[in-house]
């Protein structure tokens, strides 16, 4: 037996996956579960500031969406519904697809209403966004990039685009 020393081993650290999906229950629950699971996964992805805080407005807003189609659609057996995220090359993508074949509509809500404001903050906020349809159910995707967060501060506040949603106060922010 040889008494030279061998160099160290470099450890190998584990990277986090470019991409994670996550299955919820399609209840009133969901869409604080996913900002849950979103965080950790932005924490993992070192993800902060303008861009994590959409991205968490913008996933609830979606889950929340979902849960109450899917439960339309299937009533109150309603199972699950799926949400993914991805990170590459200084964009994120959200994806939340639920069992429905109903499309969302982008209303134009009254001051004084409490619904129906959901994906006009997504036009304003995302990136991109869209629906894939599979014959089975849709995926609602919405797209945020890094630059976006810059583009958006130029813009200015979107309650200048959309002043509906500067007349109504913000909800206290839920328990996490």
């Amino acid at each position: 037996m040889s008494t030279r020393a061998r160099p160290a081993a470099t450890r190998l650290t584990a990277a986090l996956a470019p991409a994670a999906a996550h299955l919820l229950p399609a209840d009133d629950r969901s869409a604080a579960r996913a900002r849950a699971v979103l965080r950790r996964q932005l924490r993992g992805w070192r993800i902060s500031g303008e861009l994590a805080d959409s991205a968490e407005l913008l996933l609830s807003e979606l889950v929340t969406n979902a849960v109450r189609a899917q439960v339309q659609a299937q009533g109150p057996a309603a199972s699950e519904v799926g949400v993914r995220f991805a990170w590459a090359d200084g964009r994120l993508r959200l994806e939340v697809r639920d069992v429905s074949d109903e499309l969302p509509v982008m209303n134009d809500a009254e001051e004084d209403d409490e619904c129906g404001r959901g994906l006009v903050l997504v036009d304003a906020l995302a990136s991109g966004w869209g629906v894939d349809r599979d014959g089975i159910g849709k995926t609602v995707w919405v797209e945020l990039t890094e630059s976006a967060d810059a583009a958006g501060s130029e813009a200015g506040d979107i309650s200048a685009r959309y002043p509906g949603l500067a007349q109504k106060p913000a909800p206290a922010p839920l328990s996490r």
